[in-house]
């Protein structure tokens, strides 16, 4: 593969050198006003691309960073990126100037591939990005509504601290990673959420696999038709239709369920009653519900099609779960390497059920527990799930940090740099939840990044995660209510390593968690 990349280069140089010339003869203004970059061959871009994959791009990315400055630029075959990895360089993009870079850039192969569904995630600013957002915000989000998920929540705690039970019982024997336990009960909290109902194990199963499966394939199979779609999907037809394939099983998964909501809304079931009913599987309200009400002004007033929700929940189920146990997965392996942070945190948690006389961590009582918030907030600051947010791209020419950066140019930003950023935080490297408590150096931080941007783990300004509020309550909820149930220790011979980091849809630990959990009065 390196030899055909070299013989494809040396054939390319002579007319990289034409095509050199010849800009420079007709001036080439706007190239001399993007931010600096390495050296592009033409067709090709950076070779960078082709040479690096998963985390080394990221870990690339710096090393250029360190040599041309906090604004990049890159190019990917004819599309242009630019990376931005400095936080005040960030706010003034997304924050001071958001609704200039709140678009998403366009790929030319999205209609081709039949993905021109919109979501909220990679819808263009305007009406139908508010409409969908707000909808999310306002019906999923809202903390009235996420109350109604309670039961769901309280189910998921139960199986998953079974799970974890019975897998230090059996000493991990077929019990997989507890990454993959995390990623589980969160895939089933989300399905739950979705579609109104508490599914069995192996229902959950079967759609985080076709989920899976389809969101493995698009990232990697699916790719080369970013470069001359018009000829790629001839040369590719087959990888066309296995995921054609692979998006209607995952549609015949979810019409069924889809359909149960339509009915129970036609029969008159749809409102929301004061209080969730604990002794169903059937929740009072669900996404789905929320969907099926939108109607688009902008296109006659219709509904949305099948395969417009069908997107949409995808989004949904792909946008909270790797995410989510990702992140828990970090939070609980810094717990187990430092025993008095956990310590000080299981404190504070029989604090509060003792002021409370639960046995039990509800979701208002997590309000209620600042060392936990700030717990979670480190993790976040010290191991974001992504170090990128999702792309922007400017819906015109705009100015940056002295130079221009085109319309519909790819702009990515590095949020794990800002997070580690040695100016706006002490000891940077260091897990120390003590930082957003009073007198920290963390104090009062917006994570929203509305005043400052010091870290971004949902990003920030139009387009921040709809889902922060979400992910916030599931991640204080469990941890807590883990760290509740069980004392996580160090597993005899294995050394937790909170510093590898691997790049799979999320950044992961390179080295899964490995724990002895003990429950809480055990020896």
């Amino acid at each position: 593969m390196e030899l055909m990349w070299l013989l494809l280069a040396a054939f390319l140089l002579p007319l990289s050198f034409m095509l050199l010339s010849s800009h420079a003869k007709n001036g080439g203004k706007a190239s001399r006003r993007l931010p600096p970059g390495p050296a592009v061959v033409p067709v090709l871009g950076n070779l960078l691309w082709v040479r690096h994959h998963g985390i080394d791009i990221v870990r690339a990315m710096r090393r250029l960073h360190a040599r041309h400055g906090p604004l990049l630029t890159l190019r990917m075959g004819s599309r242009l990126e630019v990376t931005v990895s400095d936080r005040r360089l960030a706010h003034a993009a997304l924050v001071e100037r958001g609704a200039a870079l709140a678009d998403r850039p366009g790929f030319a192969s999205r209609d081709l591939l039949g993905l021109n569904a919109a979501t909220i995630s990679t819808s263009s600013y305007g009406p139908l990005w508010r409409l969908f957002r707000r909808n999310f915000v306002a019906e999923v989000a809202h903390p009235a509504r996420l109350r109604l998920f309670a039961p769901a929540r309280a189910a998921v705690l139960a199986e998953l601290t079974d799970k974890l039970r019975l897998r230090e019982e059996d000493g991990g024997g077929d019990q997989g990673t507890i990454v993959e336990t995390f990623q589980y009960a969160m895939f089933r909290l989300l399905v739950a959420m979705c579609f109104g109902e508490q599914l069995g194990e192996r229902a959950v199963r079967d759609i985080a696999a076709a989920q899976r499966d389809l969101l493995l394939y698009s990232s990697t199979k699916v790719r080369v038709f970013a470069f001359l779609p018009a000829v790629t999907t001839r040369l590719f037809r087959g990888r066309l239709q296995a995921m054609f394939a692979m998006r209607q099983r995952l549609k015949d998964m979810y019409m069924p369920l889809i359909d149960a909501r339509r009915e129970r809304k036609k029969l008159g079931l749809g409102a929301v009653p004061p209080e969730p009913q604990d002794e169903t599987t059937t929740l009072p309200h669900s996404y789905v519900d929320t969907l099926l009400d939108i109607r688009l002004a902008d296109d006659g007033g219709r509904a949305l099609t099948d395969d417009e929700m069908i997107a949409l929940c995808s989004e949904f189920l792909n946008g909270g779960t790797d995410t989510t146990s990702t992140a828990l997965q970090w939070i609980m392996a810094e717990l187990v390497k430092n025993p008095a942070i956990q310590e000080k945190l299981h404190d504070e948690i029989k604090s509060t059920m003792a002021s409370t006389g639960s046995d039990h961590i509800s979701e208002e009582d997590v309000l209620k527990m600042p060392y936990l918030k700030a717990v979670v907030l480190e993790g976040l600051r010290r191991h974001p799930p992504g170090h990128m947010v999702l792309p922007h791209a400017p819906a015109e020419d705009m100015e940056l940090g002295g130079y221009v950066i085109p319309k519909g140019t790819t702009v990515n930003f590095l949020v794990a740099d800002m997070g580690m950023d040695e100016r706006a935080w002490e000891r940077p490297t260091e897990f120390a939840p003590e930082r957003f408590m009073p007198g920290g150096d963390g104090e009062g931080v917006d994570i929203t990044g509305t005043r400052e941007i010091r870290m971004m783990p949902f990003g920030a300004g139009r387009r921040i995660c709809p889902g922060l509020n979400v992910a916030t309550l599931h991640l204080e909820y469990f941890v807590a209510n883990l760290v509740r149930v069980f004392e996580w220790r160090s597993a005899e011979g294995e050394e937790v390593d909170v510093d590898g980091e691997k790049a799979e849809f999320t950044i992961v630990m390179a080295k899964p968690l490995q724990a002895r959990i003990v429950p809480r009065g055990a020896a």
